[in-house]
């Protein structure tokens, strides 16, 4: 089970001083006695049917409970006895030998890193509290401790009895200093103290034996009445879920509150700045993995060195944000990497847990799954991504057998798709005229303008009216021509919005058709990825080494980026082929971008105005930005570009 920011909390027999004193420890100890109260419920219930037999038999050795009816309801209350107690310990049995949920970790041992194990059982000892059994790194900006003493966890399993795991986000290691991230595990650490608690680690272990229970029917190899039986279960475990949900969370949060009270005792005034490097942390990582990694991620590579890169990535930003100005100065500081023996070899772990966290990869590098170093990154993920884009793009293209343009030429080349995207397509240039099946009525054409002269007509026709009648005329007129302004108004906002709807539908026919088939086949594409995933996981799970799966689902585990829209696939892989044309035709780069992923470098800079361009020849059919640049940076649209 996961504990977040936990805090410390076990009894000490009473005296003065103590974390037995803390009011959060108080809190979270009578939280945990009420989860147990509803475990000693559940208990009761299960075995009030087998008491009320027992006292029937008695009742008829004492010759109490005689006569036909009472022999009738002893009985009926054996069996209903029986069935009870045989789906309680059917339930019992689920829940003890359940497997809980446990986070995809890379364990450090002390041998890999002994200076950051002693700066661990320093701190617990700053803090009166017992050091955790274990570290290990997940690839992910955060930290917490986590309990692995249950047998079904294997390997990962630590003795019964031990301390939890102490788990730390592999990204602190790299960004922070030591001294602050000492300042961020203290209260992290200070969960340990209520770890030991009695009662409080018998709450724990209900609630996370019930919430394992509850995955059990979704496992995959049960039998349909396995299955049946597990289905019942399940719907047990999650009636006392919801029973003691809320003692269980309220729990936990005395426990958190009790380990901040009893860390800020440690470097106070350096956890104010650790917490800052949280967050710019948690930014960057999100930054690399969505915008470096994915991509190569996709093209079969995994970046070997993700920890280092957020480092570059972070010192990117506070290089372009004056917000982030200060931190970089930071980095002559020692980091706290230097606290593991081998950094490379964690880092390179680290990396290849995120490419399966995030993305589904396979466990072991293979040829089609190699490791990719910083330095090579443009030329085996950039290169190729661009061109295996142009490759799909071409490759759908010669697919659709509407093109605008016959005369278009069928070779890989930029030419052929802006001539596509501004072909003229056949829409009417202004709106028709409504026919019998609209719901507004019908005004034949011309119409409006006859009675517009017939009315100015009546108009010059109409005798001079009194000078009173006038004067109320002037006013009534006023007041309308005021309320036909602020409705004209309303309308002409409404005729846009519903103009702007339109346009955004129809402003580029040809753009949409190419998004949509283009989808279609990226889609096509993720569902084969998927499936050669799903069978790799299903053979490591036939031979054993399945790792951690259970009851969090299959992998990925947390997968990276919405799906995109069909013009946002557009408009990548138009702009991967414009750089491949600029690649090909000119002294253009490949090139890697700490904060945006790959970008192409001209004249050693980046072409940070290509995007804009490309939207406007996507969305609006304005090939005109595109072809200015183009003709600016010398790229010869006509030319071929090498596929991949």
């Amino acid at each position: 089970m996961r504990y977040g920011v936990s805090g410390s909390g076990f009894g000490n027999g009473g005296k003065d001083g103590g974390l037995g004193d803390e009011w959060g420890v108080r809190a979270a100890r009578s939280r945990a006695l009420a989860v147990l109260r509803v475990r000693g419920r559940a208990l009761g219930a299960a075995i009030l049917p087998a008491a009320v037999a027992v006292v029937l038999y008695a009742g008829e050795v004492t010759g109490h409970f005689t006569g036909t009816g009472w022999a009738t309801a002893r009985v009926i209350t054996t069996v209903l006895a029986v069935v009870v107690l045989l789906a309680a310990a059917a339930v019992a049995l689920v829940v003890a030998r359940a497997r809980p949920a446990v986070t995809p970790t890379v364990e450090l041992s002390e041998t890999a890193a002994p200076d950051l194990h002693r700066l661990v059982r320093d701190l617990a000892d700053r803090l009166d509290v017992p050091a955790p059994s274990a570290i290990a790194l997940t690839p992910d900006c955060d930290s917490w401790l986590e309990d692995r003493s249950h047998r079904a966890h294997g390997r990962a399993a630590v003795p019964a009895g031990a301390g939890p795991v102490l788990v730390i986000g592999s990204p602190f290691l790299w960004w922070m200093r030591v001294g602050e991230l000492r300042a961020v595990l203290a209260p992290v650490v200070a969960g340990t103290g209520p770890a030991a608690d009695p009662d409080i680690a018998a709450a724990r272990r209900f609630v996370r034996g019930l919430d394992a229970a509850v995955a059990v029917p979704d496992e995959p190899g049960l039998d349909p009445l396995r299955r049946f039986g597990a289905r019942g279960v399940g719907r047990v475990a999650r009636l006392l879920l919801r029973a003691c949900g809320n003692h269980a969370a309220e729990m936990e949060r005395g426990v958190a509150a009790a380990g901040s009270e009893r860390a800020q005792a440690v470097d106070q005034g350096t956890r104010i700045v650790a917490q800052e490097q949280v967050g710019l942390a948690y930014a960057g990582w999100d930054r690399l993995l969505t915008r470096v990694a994915l991509p190569a991620w996709r093209m079969g590579r995994w970046p070997s060195r993700l920890d280092a890169g957020v480092v570059s990535a972070l010192t990117e930003l506070s290089r372009r944000d004056r917000l982030a100005e200060g931190f970089s100065s930071r980095l002559g500081e020692r980091p706290a990497c230097d606290l593991l023996e081998e950094p490379g070899a964690v880092d390179e772990a680290a990396s290849l847990l995120a490419a399966r966290l995030f993305h589904g990869g396979p466990a072991e590098a293979g040829p089609d799954w190699a490791p990719v170093d910083w330095s090579r990154y443009p030329e085996e993920v950039v290169d190729r991504k661009w061109r295996a884009d142009a490759a799909r793009l071409h490759d759908v293209l010669d697919r659709l057998s509407t093109a605008a343009d016959p005369e278009a030429p069928e070779a890989p080349t930029l030419t052929r798709v802006l001539t596509h995207l501004t072909a003229p397509q056949d829409r009417p240039s202004t709106p028709s005229a409504p026919t019998e099946d609209d719901d507004l009525p019908v005004v034949p054409p011309g119409a409006e303008a006859a009675a517009e002269a017939r009315a100015q007509a009546q108009a010059h026709a109409r005798p001079e009216p009194l000078a009173a009648e006038e004067e109320d005329r002037h006013e009534t007129e006023g007041r309308n021509e005021h309320e036909a302004e602020i409705d004209a108004e309303h309308e002409t906002d409404a005729e846009h919005e519903i103009d702007a709807e339109d346009e955004d539908d129809v402003r580029n026919p040809a753009a949409d058709a190419l998004a949509a088939a283009l989808s279609a086949q990226v889609a096509r594409e993720d569902a084969e990825r998927e499936a050669r995933a799903a069978a790799g996981t299903t053979a490591g799970a036939a031979s054993g080494a399945a790792g951690f799966t259970g009851p969090d689902g299959p992998w990925p585990l947390a997968p990276l980026l919405p799906p995109r829209t069909g013009r946002d696939l557009l408009a990548d892989h138009v702009t991967a082929l414009v750089c491949c044309a600029a690649v090909d035709t000119t002294g253009a780069a490949p090139g890697l971008d700490w904060l945006d992923g790959p970008a192409l470098l001209v004249d050693g800079e980046r072409a940070a105005d290509l995007g804009p361009r490309v939207l406007a020849l996507v969305e609006e059919g304005d090939p005109a930005p595109l072809r200015a640049w183009l003709s600016t940076t010398g790229v010869r649209p006509e030319k071929p570009v090498r596929l991949l």
